[in-house]
């Protein structure tokens, strides 16, 4: 068979850093070349090959219904007839945050970003304006974007690099960012209430917010301990630091309304991305009226060309209908696939018993890991115990057999509105088949 993308791989090289334009889809993560996307439908990726994949990244979850829905597909039809951008007031803006805030309790007042990194920024400023103070308290291997200020502890390091975990080593994860614009940012260790008050007794009063991620998602798929963002929450509210809930992953993912929903939580603010988008670049903060009210006169500078773009609210639109619908029954169908998903791993790798995995996930995310632990609870636990390399083998062997998932272990996968019980199966066929194989 042809190799298409080996060739279009070694074109991009001349011409484009790594061959792609960020590096989860190019040789950091595949190893060598990757495999270039032709079309999608439903649960389906079509490569250049012609070769058809069971797709579980779904765009790294930007996609709960699917490829090419056609509801998606009718709307941009319709409206890029009628123009792709303005840049001025729309009516669809006004509907789409009418929307968000009926359906999210915790959420007073929006402001539409385009990405996740962007609604982030804005969000730690926001931060800053509110409560006049200057720290921001963040946890290891949590990633809430490229920023210089909170780009640290987001990548997997060797167990002996990270320190003690009372007085995490502050870890840099990029060239060109000056010392200072970390000098405020502490690192906490994540899933450990200790750790946590000890570090808002000692920091908690000049804190600004506490920022996390409710399920840990960029190192696998790690779920809360019982009662630990609650407690998180609390500490907040004891020091005066805003809580700042980020589900730019698990927004629109876990339930309707996140893991605030599933938790029970209150955030004072909260950022979204990926799936509220549906496929197109939108983002979005949001939390109570008080705090959002830093935005108003640009009291706190928040600017955008491509704010709220025309295309992608009717686009959250429509996805936020579709599942709505019927009494939300797009999220219920994405938590019951999700965990059916992840019960048939579980099932194959125990009948297997050739290699130790342990599959966590939470609604409609899992991820599979290759570890000795019972359980990954946090990213020391991942960078000690979690082989990657061997994930990416299964992963690409995979992808040989039409089962699309990324080759990153620190990635997971998704389920969506148009995956089927015949595509949990013949994924399930598939591993049980690459576990045999696998040395």
């Amino acid at each position: 068979m042809a190799n298409t993308s080996q060739s279009l791989f070694e074109r991009g090289m001349k011409v484009l850093v790594e061959g792609v334009s960020s590096a989860s889809r190019g040789p950091a993560t595949f190893g060598g070349a990757p495999r270039y996307m032709s079309h999608g439908a439903g649960a389906r990726l079509y490569d250049v090959d012609g070769r058809e994949y069971i797709d579980w990244m779904m765009a790294f979850g930007a996609l709960p219904l699917g490829h090419a829905h056609p509801a998606i597909v009718e709307v941009v039809s319709r409206e890029i007839l009628r123009g792709s951008h303005f840049a001025t007031a729309l009516e669809v803006e006004v509907e789409v945050a009418e929307i968000l805030v009926g359906m999210l309790p915790h959420v007073d007042k929006v402001r539409f970003a385009n990405t996740g990194t962007e609604a982030c920024m804005a969000a730690f400023r926001l931060a800053r304006g509110h409560t006049g103070r200057r720290k921001i308290i963040k946890f290891e291997g949590h990633y809430h974007g490229w920023a210089d200020n909170i780009l640290l502890n987001t990548n997997p390091m060797p167990i002996a690099a990270l320190g003690h975990p009372n007085d995490p080593i502050r870890i840099c994860d990029s060239s060109g960012i000056p010392p200072e614009a970390q000098a405020d940012t502490i690192v906490c260790r994540w899933n450990d209430v200790e750790a946590l008050e000890r570090v808002m007794a000692l920091h908690g009063a000049q804190a600004a917010c506490v920022v996390t991620e409710g399920v840990m998602s960029n190192m696998g798929v790690i779920p809360p301990a019982p009662g630990y963002l609650m407690r998180m929450q609390e500490l907040c509210q004891q020091y005066g630091a805003l809580f700042y809930l980020d589900e730019t992953v698990t927004g629109f993912r876990l339930a309707a309304g996140g893991c605030a929903e599933l938790y029970g939580l209150t955030p004072d603010i909260v950022t979204y991305g990926k799936a509220l988008g549906g496929g197109l670049p939108m983002a979005m903060i949001g939390g109570r009226a008080d705090v959002m009210a830093g935005l108003e006169w640009g009291k706190v500078l928040h600017f955008g060309t491509h704010n709220a773009g025309r295309l992608a609210l009717h686009v959250t639109k429509v996805m936020l209908q579709t599942m709505l619908a019927d009494d939300q029954a797009g999220f219920r169908r994405i938590k019951n696939l999700g965990k059916a998903m992840a019960d048939e791993v579980r099932k194959v790798a125990k009948h297997s018993n050739r290699h130790k995995i342990v599959v966590q996930g939470v609604n409609s995310m899992f991820q599979i890991f290759f570890t000795d632990l019972d359980e990954v609870t946090d990213y020391r636990d991942f960078c000690g115990h979690v082989d990657r390399a061997k994930f990416r083998d299964f992963a690409l062997r995979l992808m040989d057999k039409g089962i699309y998932m990324n080759p990153s272990a620190t990635l997971h996968s998704l389920s969506s509105v148009v995956h089927t019980e015949a595509d949990i199966a013949a994924t399930g066929v598939a591993i049980a088949q690459v576990l045999e194989e696998m040395p």
